[in-house]
């Protein structure tokens, strides 16, 4: 989908040591708490945002981490994708966008009207930029981060 991010990198550590440097941990990425954990059934582990004290609205990501020995290395695959909770908002948006610009497609071709579909086709294009600045500044800093704390657990001991 659109909000899905994947990051794959091979480290020089056992999936065990990695595990054993991950699971249980907490992370604080702007005052929110991500905590980590091992997912049984699908032997991965998972991070996931604990936002039962958030007033605010945030659209927050939550990230698979699976392992899987090579050679002596350890393929590590982060996956982050947007909660289902949260997905309503942007899908809604990038609709509302999708449907401006169409009838200004249309409008183009249809009508006489040359200042009304430039307007609309504006308004979607501004829309969709804001949006895509909210989001590299919400949600996909904190997809970035996550993924930095995951591989930076190599290099600490």
């Amino acid at each position: 989908m659109f909000f899905t991010r994947s990051f794959s990198y091979q480290s020089s550590l056992t999936r065990e040591d990695l595990k054993r440097r991950l699971i249980g941990k907490h992370v604080k990425i702007h005052n929110l708490d991500f905590e980590v954990m091992e997912d049984e059934e699908d032997d991965e582990l998972a991070i996931v945002p604990h936002a039962e004290q958030e007033e605010s609205i945030k659209t927050l990501p939550i990230t698979s981490v699976r392992m899987a020995d090579d050679n002596g290395k350890t393929k590590v695959t982060i996956k982050s994708e947007m909660r289902k909770l949260d997905m309503g908002g942007p899908i809604l948006i990038l609709i509302a966008c999708t449907v401006l610009f169409i009838v200004s497609a249309v409008l183009h071709y249809v009508a006489d009207e040359p200042m009304l579909t430039y307007v609309l086709g504006g308004v979607g294009i501004l829309i969709l930029v804001l949006f895509m600045i909210r989001l590299q500044t919400g949600y996909f800093d904190y997809v970035r981060k996550v993924r930095h704390y995951v591989t930076s657990k190599e290099a600490l001991g």
